[in-house]
């Protein structure tokens, strides 16, 4: 019996000197599991700022600005990258001031090491990821006003407008700011991403003004072929998106996944039949659309909510973003040239408020909606609602000012805007078609 439990001792010892206990099951240490799927995520969600945004954003353009719409799609990627590792990620993560902003401890990433952990992952890896929130909210304001802003002014307006808007909502989220004291739920980015950007765009383009020629002469995508292939893009960059915003790979990330899948297909469904039935046309331009109404109003409830809640999610989004789009825009009289507000402000707001009716504590016991037993969830959800729509129209109004005072104006001359700015500005043409 003590030669058995000698030999017991000895046989565990060398399993645990052979195959050392893997940091998937240290409480506080590196996952190597959610690590992989971390940088993996990363990546999808890089690809939804230059390939799947441009791509969309471009074939809604007109076929003279196409490449300009790129060129300021790719540019607010590459200055959100620099930014965010400045000073951008410790505005919005460093250590919180009053609830407002983060301290700047961590500028240029001082402090953070290849040692360091956030949860279960790199640091450096969740400075990225994060990093690819910041580009593509500021190049979503981009679709109010394609056609019409200098490409100097744009450049300008997104250093300031990551530094003072983006950041400190990105804080008072999920960097321990005020919101996050509150309980707002915003898994993915309903506030943070697209109320933000949709507000901000809307503000842009009233401060723009109109295209020459807006609802006088037919503005035509140049290529909705183009902006189909972006939707299907940023679909699937989506799945890092939202199920990335776990920061784990665990059933929350499955859920997450499955969800954002459901509701960006409803959303495609509901647009084409609410499209189909007022209009007697079910365009593929409203179905890639629907997809991306769909896909914004999951974003804040993704790892909250159940497969019913996501249904009903995506059916509704993609009704009232044809509604915003095709309706309300006209009765408003707003030129938001690829409806950003429309689709990002309008469904992120849905998002927002729907993630206080349907969170569900069996999928997630951080959030329980007005449906589990919560009713005061959905007021908190509107505070947070509120409360970014009011900072972001206001700072998003000064930075246009500021802009305005260091480039000299927003707009681009009306000779170059009757030009095409692929000409005027770039010396590019997007299609080289021969006789």
């Amino acid at each position: 019996m003590e030669f058995q439990m000698r030999l017991s001792r000895y046989l565990i010892t060398a399993f645990f000197l052979l195959f050392p206990i893997s940091s998937a099951f240290a409480a506080d240490g590196l996952d190597t599991g959610d690590t992989a799927w971390m940088i993996v995520a990363t990546a999808l969600v890089m690809v939804m700022t230059p390939a799947g945004l441009a791509l969309f954003y471009g074939g809604m353009s007109r076929y003279k600005n196409l490449l300009n719409t790129y060129a300021m799609t790719f540019v607010a990627y590459c200055l959100g990258s620099v930014i965010w590792v400045m000073w951008g990620y410790t505005l919005a993560f460093g250590p919180d001031l009053a609830g407002v902003v983060g301290g700047l401890d961590n500028a240029f990433l001082r402090g953070i090491g290849v040692d360091s952990l956030s949860g279960t992952i790199p640091t450096l890896v969740f400075v990225v990821f994060q990093m690819t929130f910041a580009a593509i909210t500021v190049a979503l304001v981009l679709g109010s006003v394609v056609d019409r802003m200098k490409f100097s002014a744009w450049i300008v307006f997104t250093i300031l407008w990551l530094t003072f808007i983006y950041s400190p909502i990105a804080h008072w989220v999920w960097g321990g700011g005020w919101m996050a004291e509150m309980g707002a739920l915003d898994f993915a980015g309903g506030t943070v991403v697209h109320i933000n950007a949709g507000v901000a765009g809307l503000v842009l383009s009233y401060s723009l003004g109109k295209r020459i020629g807006y609802g006088k002469t037919p503005m035509f995508p140049s290529s909705v072929s183009l902006t189909a292939l972006g939707a299907a893009l940023l679909w699937f960059g989506w799945f890092g998106f939202n199920a990335g915003s776990e920061l784990a790979a665990d059933g929350i990330a499955a859920s997450a996944f499955l969800v954002t899948n459901t509701s960006a297909a409803m959303g495609a469904l509901g647009w084409m039949f609410a499209e189909w039935l007022i209009n007697k046309k079910p365009t593929l331009l409203g179905i890639a659309s629907g997809v991306v109404a769909g896909l914004v109003a999951i974003t804040p409830a993704a790892g909250f909510v159940g497969l019913g809640s996501s249904l009903l999610i995506g059916l509704i989004a993609g009704v009232l973003g044809f509604f915003s789009v095709a309706i309300l825009k006209k009765k408003i009289g707003y030129d938001d040239s690829l409806d950003a507000f429309g689709v990002h402000g309008m469904c992120g707001i849905w998002g927002a408020l729907a993630t206080g009716l349907f969170a569900n504590p069996a999928i997630n016991e951080i959030g329980t909606g007005l449906f589990f037993g919560n009713p005061g969830q959905v007021a908190i959800q509107a505070i947070s609602i509120v409360g970014t729509i009011v900072y972001t129209a206001i700072g998003t109004l000064i930075v246009i000012f500021i802009t305005k005072a260091l480039t000299g104006g927003l707009r681009v001359s009306e000779e170059d805007e009757i030009l095409g700015l692929d000409s005027a500005i770039h010396g590019e043409r997007a299609f080289e078609i021969e006789p």
